[in-house]
């Protein structure tokens, strides 16, 4: 398995006022090609200060983290804008959607930045994603046109369309209700199966049930990290739920 995220002793710490705050003391961790991690902890244990670093989006204090090989600790802000772009996909509680703005558009996001990518291959590469979490009927339809389920999975589309080497969800089922969490779980665990890198952060515990793996933090330590050998079926529960939730 090719490994994808290795985490040395990273730490983070905060200024705040007079007093350091350690948000992270010390995680190692790798994740390899193909796995579908879950990241626990309750609210202050650390986990939002680890999604943004394995997002690139802020640097450890030290230790050092390497995303597909590449370290990224020593890089520039831009360097490291531009790698979020090309290898991450992120998907966002809120779904992080341009509103009165088509599914396709949306979708193209990520590829505005991408120089090499011209506007049909762009348009082209929209409409697949799409496509491939379900919409391929929704392409046209603006945000406020589409139920919560129907924004997630244009969010997931767009967090697919660079083909990134991981995808980053940051309690993506945190604004759903349970049959459509279950729809969305299930087509992570479809992504999955075809081979892709998910990271779900949650502080939700039913959901590490879904994944092959989960790692537990708690007041910016590791206190578990275990594999999960009878990963359970959102398509199986979804199809036990009453027709009435519909």
């Amino acid at each position: 398995m090719n490994e994808i995220i290795r985490l040395e002793q990273i730490k983070r710490e905060f200024i705040v006022g007079d007093e350091v705050v350690r948000a992270l003391r010390g995680v190692s961790f790798t994740i390899g090609e193909g796995e579908f991690v879950t990241i626990m902890g309750t609210s202050g244990s650390g986990k939002s200060t680890l999604l943004n670093i394995l997002g690139c989006l802020d640097v450890p204090t030290s230790g050092e983290y390497y995303l597909d090989g590449i370290s990224v600790r020593e890089m520039s802000k831009n360097d490291r804008a531009t790698l979020r772009n090309r290898k991450i996909g992120f998907i966002f509680q809120n779904y992080n959607l341009l509103p009165k703005t088509t599914s396709i558009e949306n979708v193209e996001l990520p590829l505005m930045y991408n120089r090499e990518v011209g506007h049909a291959e762009r348009r082209q590469r929209a409409i697949a994603a799409l496509q491939e979490v379900g919409l391929g009927d929704r392409l046209t339809h603006r945000s406020n046109q589409l139920s919560g389920g129907q924004m997630q999975r244009v969010a997931i589309a767009r967090a697919l369309v660079n083909n990134p080497v991981i995808i980053l969800a940051d309690e993506a089922t945190g604004n759903l209700d349970s049959r459509t969490s279950y729809e969305v779980l299930a087509l992570f665990q479809r992504l999955h199966r075809d081979g892709r890198t998910i990271i779900f952060v949650t502080h939700n515990p039913e959901l590490a049930n879904f994944s092959s793996r989960t790692i537990t933090l708690r007041d910016g330590r590791i206190t578990s990290d275990t594999r999960n050998e009878h990963m359970a079926s959102a398509e199986e529960v979804l199809a036990s739920l009453p027709k009435e939730e519909e």
